[in-house]
């Protein structure tokens, strides 16, 4: 047998143990796609021990960790048999693209903080995210349950609005964690030095027009109204939530909840263009071409600045968190209001914030363990520690209404920490605003498409500050791009259909499959390495 093995060169084994690693991987896979349905032990077993891990988003802001790691240290003296890891990211879309690693090698986090657009990607294998439902109503261990150790709120006090955006495909596959919005922090003192007052609800026109008022240069190239060279009076941070925003406002079509694409039309295009008009002149720019809004705002180089609630500390002459040195900032009157809109009658801004979902395991002890955990992060203490920590807003009635959580929206301007009038004046914002708020249809895909709404703008942006033309072919030549490098149709319409098909559901993110690829050249290496050692003892 020795002697065979000798006759094959080795190279000619490489694609065999290629095919193998493979295998391999996909009977991994596979082997996630074949779990159980999650189903509700009788009881849970307080005897054995169960470790469970948390992969959980935080910017710079220090205390937000220091609050889930208090969060966990207090469960876990509630439940010493419930060991808990943090795992912490800087970015969702890492978050996402671990977990799609993860699926393929069976090695899923049990609760993960993300977003439903995420989830429904990762709800291409069966039963990998435990559908909530059963464990919403259960007597002893569900929302509020009697057997629960701490008082977690019931089904009836998550705001309905808020746990809506969590249901999809026929079931709930997460609980909403804390929720924000988008809000226009504004420079007041320049939008009167210029001759205007804030309206009642900002317009888009209002915006625009004032934006270009503030491009005005004195004779030494100075603008007239901060004595700057530099000034770009609107910053948008999220631009796939400004075009999802303005197609909503417009009444216009952007997806169907079965995953059908309708991005492409008319009034996206004439939305292109105005934001192209303003560009030109210097009106206007993004966060992906210029920098974070709040450095601009904050060294007196903006007027609008349209960023989420949960940034609300970085926004102000007096904010708490700042990245720009003092010797840059410019005093001036924050004000904070919803984002503009082209209907002030009917405000429409979109609801976004983390949700936490819970991946199945073949313990349906330890799934019990993580719904436990679940809805500690959903209790009064927690859910208030956390939104006092930016422009969140608890996402429970019971949160909402307790004295501790009213005497802190009371104290808006107290000081400038837990108390800094913007981040109250954001919070608030939404808490006024919760029926005026929208989500996207959820579906295997609507990740793609979103980022492909914020793409459009980006482009344009760029294309203007290039000095390229903006026409009829510009926008042919866009589109099509866009569905590409997207996958967002694969059956070649044209850009003169509103419809551009069904979203290309089964694909992976690139990066997700680079990641999966680099996983079968290690697990390659490592078989060759001890295959190799095998021959050399044999001869």
């Amino acid at each position: 047998m020795s002697g065979t093995w000798k006759k094959i060169p080795k190279r000619a084994l490489l694609p065999a143990f290629v095919l193998g690693c493979m295998l391999m991987l996909t009977g991994c896979h596979g082997s996630r796609q074949d779990l159980e349905a999650f189903a509700v032990p009788e009881d849970f077993d307080a005897s054995a021990q169960h470790e469970i891990t948390f992969w959980a988003k935080n910017d710079t802001n220090k205390t937000q960790t220091t609050i889930y790691e208090q969060a966990i240290a207090d469960f876990q003296e509630l439940y010493p048999n419930i060991k808990v890891n943090l795992r912490l990211y800087t970015d969702y879309g890492k978050i996402y693209n671990d977990v799609i690693t993860n699926i393929a090698t069976g090695t899923t986090p049990n609760v993960c903080i993300t977003y439903p657009d995420h989830i429904a990607t990762y709800l291409t294998g069966t039963n990998l995210v435990v559908p909530l439902e059963e464990l919403f109503r259960h007597e002893k261990y569900g929302l509020g349950g009697r057997e629960v150790l701490f008082d977690a709120p019931s089904a009836d006090e998550i705001i309905p609005q808020f746990l809506e955006e969590c249901s999809f495909g026929g079931h709930y596959y997460a609980v909403p964690y804390m929720r924000s919005t988008e809000a226009c922090y504004i420079n007041k003192t320049y939008v009167e030095a210029l001759g205007y007052r804030l309206p009642e609800v900002l317009t888009w026109d209002f915006v625009w027009e004032v934006a270009e008022a503030a491009t005005a240069k004195d004779s030494e190239e100075n603008y007239v109204v901060n004595g700057q060279k530099v000034m770009i009076p609107f910053i948008y941070k999220s631009t796939d939530n400004m075009m999802i925003q303005m197609l909503r406002q417009k009444n216009a079509d952007y997806s169907t909840a079965e995953g059908e694409i309708l991005l492409f039309h008319d009034t996206t295009e004439d939305l292109l263009r105005t934001i192209a008009e303003h560009v030109e002149t210097g009106a206007f720019s993004t966060f992906k071409v210029s920098s974070y809004p709040a450095n601009f705002l904050n060294a007196g180089q903006c007027i609008f600045a349209v960023d989420s609630t949960a940034g609300a500390t970085w926004m102000g002459t007096d904010a708490p968190l700042l990245d720009i040195s003092k010797e840059q900032l410019v005093e001036f009157e924050t004000e904070v209001m919803t984002i503009p809109q082209f209907d002030p009658e009917h405000p429409q801004m979109i609801s976004q914030g983390p949700s936490v979902c819970i991946f199945n395991k073949k313990d349906s002890q330890e799934v019990l363990a993580s719904w436990l955990f679940v809805q500690y992060l959903l209790s009064d203490k927690v859910q208030i520690a956390y939104s006092k920590t930016e422009g969140y807003v608890p996402v429970t009635s019971k949160a909402q209404s307790t004295a501790e959580y009213q005497e802190y929206l009371s104290g808006c301007g107290e000081d400038n920490t837990e108390h800094y009038d913007v981040k109250i004046k954001a919070a608030q914002l939404l808490l006024d605003n919760t029926g005026h708020t929208f989500v996207t249809p959820v579906f295997s895909g609507s990740a793609s498409l979103r980022d492909a709404a914020g793409q459009l703008i980006e482009n344009t942006v760029k294309s203007v500050r290039r000095g390229q033309t903006i026409d009829d072919a510009y926008f042919d030549t866009l589109y099509s791009d866009i569905i590409s490098r997207y996958r967002l149709d694969q059956s070649g319409q044209n850009r003169a259909s509103v419809s551009y098909g069904k979203a290309d559901l089964g694909k992976l993110p690139l990066t997700s499959v680079i990641l999966l690829w680099s996983l079968a050249g290690v697990w390659l290496l490592i078989i060759l390495y001890v295959f190799f050692r095998i021959l050399k003892k044999k001869r």
